[in-house]
């Protein structure tokens, strides 16, 4: 944003100076033309003629020089400001991509705690029964069945935490 505030300077400062010389040619031509009708015959007249000529020329050069300058700076401005909006743009799909994630986190630590009650109930519901079983189940019989479960239901993609566990 510096350096597009910086060009946009730039290119005002030489928007000025093209009208300024714009302005100083017009008045050349207009004292060439001027000087060119009221006496042709004089020596010094052809002179200063030849010299204003030179000069507008010279001008001439310096307008289209500043123009292709003017032309260039535009161009830049306009790629600095594109560079910006795709950043934005990108800026804004990581927040997103982010955001899905925690929410996701938050879901899987969700059911990761369900799951924990479930398994500390099912094996409160075992060590109750008492002789009912001859063997204590392994957390990872209690989990087993949930394997198959998916996230979300908006997103239909089965859950890598619970096929972790």
């Amino acid at each position: 944003e510096v350096q597009v505030d910086e060009l946009q300077r730039l290119l005002a400062g030489m928007e000025k100076e093209h009208r300024s010389l714009l302005l100083k040619m017009k008045e050349g031509e207009a004292e060439l033309a001027r000087l060119r009708s009221v006496e042709g015959d004089k020596l010094a007249e052809q002179d200063r003629s030849a010299q204003l000529e030179k000069e507008v020329a010279m001008l001439r050069e310096k307008i289209h020089h500043l123009d292709d300058m003017l032309k260039s700076q535009q161009r830049k401005v306009r790629q600095m400001i594109e560079q910006l909006q795709n950043s934005k743009t990108v800026i804004q799909a990581k927040d997103a991509v982010i955001q899905e994630l925690k929410e996701r986190v938050a879901y899987l630590e969700a059911e990761n705690l369900e799951m924990h009650d479930r398994i500390e109930h099912l094996i409160e519901k075992q060590v109750s029964r008492g002789g009912h079983s001859s063997r204590v189940r392994s957390k990872s019989e209690y989990v087993s069945r949930y394997v198959g479960s998916t996230c979300p239901p908006a997103t239909g993609v089965p859950c890598p935490a619970a096929q972790q566990l």
